[in-house]
């Protein structure tokens, strides 16, 4: 964010590190990377629904439970492993959290009933829940401010990537060698990210890149619980960014969940080329999100407020579209309209990423973005695929996928009430510090 626009600047790379060390970039590559791997081991599970259906004769509400359990664990621990993390150590914690989920992916792989691969999916959560926070915090540490938006949407962007790989990998060795090899081939990449990650990133290492005042504000983690949440919850416009953006991923999830079931059903698609398909439709939505939120960052250029209008017309094209491409019949037009409306179904994540950093300390980014990832999970990511199979269940497939663009419009309302605070939300909170500084 530039400086003439009154943005706060706290936890900003110093104006003499115009230049981004080659190091940061390594680091972000990698901390995507594993991001990678985190969505592979959490979306292959879409790819191999039709197997798992017949091999179990599972209802879609079973098979929605399986998908919705990751993102449940996600939102209730991300917040306290998050906390944990800025006070053990993030690096370490980003090592131990890839480990975990690597190894539950290989228990999905030998689950032999839907109990013990809900469990062992459970765990998939569990080592996931604070990697989104605890890595786009350190991401953020090594840069300058005025590249947030395009960090996170770029960073968030991983997480589609990482399933369109999940899908179109799982989907192709689900097709050859069954469902098992396919969770077994998503543990083996995780385990060797997370090794290659030990030995490339400390935080002896990242320390050089980031801001001096960094190393004091760090103290601030030790701080009481009531300071904490009220740096976290400061403002509405904060508020309204995490809910916003809770709501917003409703959408892409619950596309991305049942899209190989929906070419599957209504379009006869085989199980590797469904999960290819989808794996079109999610990767879309990833060019969506590095797009937006690259746009988000030009807009901010030019006013202060403007993110959070491009955050509102991303919403409102996202509905717009999928409300008229779910609804068409069968054919090459609807699944056009369909990927034209997955392009903006996650585009405001990094306007709604890079404003929840600007209305927070850094020494709390972890805190923040646990906050953030909370939200995300437990009014987007978690409820989406089980409410759009109980819904399924009983009105069809086609039926619950016509009501999940209205998430969007809500989301809207959300990014709309953020906006109208921001301004006097920001001169409020730059005038608190200029107190404290005193």
């Amino acid at each position: 964010m530039l400086m003439q626009h009154a943005e706060p600047t706290t936890g900003e790379v110093p104006a003499t590190q115009a230049d981004v060390r080659p190091y940061a970039w390594v680091v972000f590559a990698l901390t995507v990377g594993l991001l990678l791997s985190d969505y592979m081991s959490r979306q292959v599970l879409n790819a191999v629904f039709p197997l798992l259906k017949a091999a179990w004769d599972l209802s879609d509400t079973r098979l929605g439970s399986l998908s919705s359990v990751v993102a449940l664990m996600v939102g209730v621990l991300t917040f306290p492993l998050s906390v944990l993390a800025d006070r053990w150590g993030r690096v370490k914690s980003i090592v131990l959290m890839a480990a975990l989920w690597s190894l539950a992916t290989l228990g999905c792989a030998i689950a032999t009933n839907y109990g013990e691969m809900l469990l062992a999916r459970a765990f998939v959560g569990i080592g996931e829940a604070a990697y989104g926070s605890v890595g786009i915090a350190v991401v953020l540490s090594i840069f300058p401010a005025r590249l947030r938006s395009t960090l996170t949407g770029t960073f968030m962007a991983g997480g589609a990537f990482g399933s369109v790989l999940g899908m179109a990998l799982g989907g192709a060795v689900a097709a050859r060698m069954g469902w098992r090899p396919a969770f077994g081939a998503m543990a083996a990449m995780g385990i060797l990210l997370v090794i290659v990650y030990r030995f490339v990133v400390t935080e002896k290492r990242l320390a050089p890149l980031q801001p001096a005042s960094l190393g004091s504000q760090r103290l601030g983690v030790h701080m009481s619980f009531r300071a904490l949440m009220k740096g976290l919850f400061s403002t509405r416009s904060v508020v309204c960014a995490y809910v916003g953006s809770g709501i917003h991923l409703l959408v892409p999830a619950a596309v991305w969940a049942w899209m190989p079931s929906f070419l599957n059903r209504y379009y006869g698609l085989q199980t590797g080329k469904a999960a290819l398909g989808a794996a079109v439709f999610v990767l879309v939505t990833g060019l969506g999100m590095v797009v937006c939120g690259n746009l988000a960052d030009r807009l901010g250029k030019h006013g202060r407020d403007r993110k959070w209008g491009a955050a509102i017309a991303i919403c409102l094209t996202c509905f717009t579209l999928l409300t008229i491409g779910i609804r068409m019949p069968a054919g090459p037009l609807q699944l056009v309209l369909i990927g034209a409306g997955m392009f903006f179904s996650a585009g405001a994540s990094g306007a709604s990423g890079a404003m929840v950093a600007n209305l927070t300390p850094p020494s709390i980014h972890s805190s923040a973005f646990a906050t953030l990832t909370l939200a995300n999970n437990l009014l987007g990511l978690a409820p989406a695929a089980i409410l759009t199979g109980i819904v399924a269940d009983r009105i069809g497939l086609l039926g619950a996928l016509q009501i999940v663009p209205f998430a969007s419009l809500v989301a809207a309302l959300a990014f709309f009430i953020g906006k109208r605070n921001y301004s006097g939300d920001l001169a409020r909170l730059n005038t608190l510090r200029d107190q404290a500084a005193r």
